[in-house]
């Protein structure tokens, strides 16, 4: 939901009406809805089917996601030799909860099988993101004789720091997930696949470490509990807050990994939903790591140091980690404050530029602080629907993150400019680059320019996307349980979108300054067969809830039939259920 702002008023981007789109297919019954889902999300065949439904975490191979069986080899390899000798190895992580998830996952194998071993999270200002010549620097000064850094969850654009390496005697392996530069860097061996998050790789590589030393897997222990599987709770964690699509390896993930964070006996974890006010594991899902959880464990590279991210994933000590949870809940609500403001600011320079408002949205400002420039990025495209980039102004250096809007590569877009950028990395929805600050106005002419000509006017239209239309009779429990087996829902296989006539019994504002819609809505076609025929009594009656659409009340009358773009939600309160229309789009008919 777009940030309100009152000092500043924002045209909403061009939306292309759901009523509108071409071919939307009617359905007239539950097993008609199922089929057109499936099919939207390529899901078509026999074969297909049984692995969308019963996704099998043991079909998730270094083989099945593309991982190179000659670079996983040496890195196993090296990762035994360095045990038996007894090296200090370094898991070089990232600030962010896929970064601090990896990092915990593979700092937990190695320890446990008797590895001398340390993480260490870069600090996101004087380091920046992945493994840096002046993180190395920073390492060595505080970690005696390195002599093996195992990067996760970046790594693979890093071709100057892994060669500063080397001259310092320490060997790299290279774990990541992010997009491949034109030259690989020359490590020892990289673990790469763009089909997982930086934490499914991490769980991939500590299995094969694992599976190289049967002798010792009974002796394996990990934070909460003594088996390896324990990690999927943490790579779902990841899989969600980095957002890479649930479907195939990560869906397996994901599913499997969400039963384990239902019975999580990780001390970290629990501490987390305590102070989250998480009554019952049992209610978490994709929303609560999206939007609760994650956002903790991300506050303290956003903010402060990382690394009290993963010493709460890590501690078996329920006292610390209650202190730990606290502090990440703190350090969260500081986060949410400082991005408001920083909205706030990066709002007014946009509408103080003189030159009117191109296809891309480039702002910088020395008081935009880097550990929230991305969050505010992806604000701004919710804003003006076009793709942003923030820059944090430095004196020397100038850091900036960048996220787009659906079919524009962003990172693409950006190494373009390469000739004029320190560094530069992400994926087609994200990125982030350096820059020197003497070159960042000619940058930001540049890509305005070149955004003019490769950004589209299709780029820019905001659509609501619609599964199928329905009739409204046809929303019932049976349906919402159907949809559920199809959980979870993510990118690549998004909640399930309807559209639907109805007629409006009762219009309410609720919300502070009566911001969102709730409507009382009822089927726009009497006695509709489906209803008659159902297997369950038909329920008559919805209500509905429109966020952020309160102005829409002017336009509306009780007794209106309008079209609804909606997804069903079921919800339980002391033991009553009710079904609830989420509405993403709405229209007079």
């Amino acid at each position: 939901m777009a940030i309100s702002n009152p000092k500043f008023k924002i045209t909403s981007p061009k939306r292309t009406s759901f009523f509108e789109a071409a071919n939307l297919k009617h359905c007239e019954s539950i097993e008609e809805v199922v089929e057109v889902l499936l099919e939207n999300r390529g899901i078509k065949t026999k074969k297909d089917k049984e692995e969308f439904f019963n996704p099998k975490i043991s079909d998730v191979t270094p083989d099945s996601v593309g991982i190179s069986a000659e670079d996983l080899k040496k890195a196993v390899v090296r990762i035994k030799k360095a045990i038996e000798n007894n090296e200090q190895i370094v898991v070089y992580g990232d600030y962010d909860v896929d970064g601090i998830c990896a990092s915990t996952i593979l700092w937990e194998t190695l320890y446990s099988l008797g590895a001398k071993v340390l993480p260490y999270i870069p600090h996101r200002i004087d380091e920046g993101y992945g493994l840096s010549i002046k993180g190395i620097l920073n390492l060595k000064s505080q970690i005696t004789n390195p002599k093996l850094i195992i990067t996760v969850d970046n790594g693979i654009v890093a071709k100057e720091a892994v060669e500063f390496a080397k001259k310092e005697g320490i060997d790299v392996i290279i774990t990541d997930h992010h997009t491949v530069d034109k030259e690989k860097p020359k490590a020892v061996a990289i673990v790469h696949t763009t089909k997982l998050c930086g934490a499914g790789v991490a769980y991939l590589l500590a299995q094969a470490i694992i599976n190289d030393q049967p002798a010792r897997n009974a002796s394996i222990s990990v934070a909460g509990g003594s088996s390896m599987i324990n990690h999927l709770e943490l790579a779902a964690i990841a899989t969600v807050a980095d957002m890479v699509p649930a479907i195939g390896a990560n869906r397996a993930i994901l599913k499997e990994g969400l039963r384990k964070l239902n019975t999580t006996k990780r001390i970290g974890l629990l501490a987390i939903f305590s102070e989250a006010g998480i009554s019952s594991q049992k209610q978490i899902g994709t929303y609560e790591i999206g939007f609760i959880i994650g956002p903790r464990i991300n506050a303290m590279g956003r903010m402060d140091l990382a690394i009290d991210s993963l010493r709460l994933l890590c501690t078996n000590d329920k006292a610390r980690a209650r202190a730990l949870a606290q502090k990440l809940g703190e350090t969260n609500k500081d986060r949410q404050e400082l991005t408001r403001e920083t909205v706030d600011l990066a709002i007014s320079n946009i509408k103080s530029q003189k030159s009117k408002i191109g296809n891309l949205i480039f702002v910088s400002d020395k008081d935009y602080q880097q550990g929230v420039i991305g969050l505010v990025a992806g604000k701004l495209v919710e804003e003006f629907y076009k793709p942003s980039i923030v820059v944090s102004v430095g004196k020397e250096f100038s850091k900036a993150s960048a996220r787009s809007v659906k079919g524009f590569n962003i990172t693409d877009f950006i190494r373009t400019a390469s000739d004029m950028l320190v560094n530069v990395g992400g994926h087609p929805m994200a990125a982030g680059f350096t820059v020197e600050t003497s070159k960042l106005k000619e940058l930001q002419e540049k890509l305005e320019k070149l955004g003019e000509e490769l950004i589209t006017k299709e780029h820019l239209k905001k659509i609501t996307k619609i599964d199928c239309e329905i009739p409204l009779s046809l929303v019932s429990f049976e349906l919402s349980d159907e949809l559920q087996k199809m959980e979870p829902f993510g990118m690549g296989n998004p909640t399930p979108v309807f559209s639907s006539k109805a007629i409006i019994n009762d219009i309410r504002l609720v919300g502070q300054d009566g911001k969102h819609l709730k409507l009382k809505l009822k089927s726009s076609i009497i006695n509709h067969p489906v209803s008659l025929a159902g297997r369950q009594s038909p329920i008559t009656s919805f209500d509905g809830i429109a966020f952020g659409m309160g102005e829409k009340s002017k336009e509306l009358s009780i007794g209106d039939e309008v079209n609804i773009a909606y997804v069903l939600e079921q919800d339980e309160w002391n033991g009553n259920k009710k079904l609830q229309l989420r509405i993403r789009d709405l229209s007079i008919k």
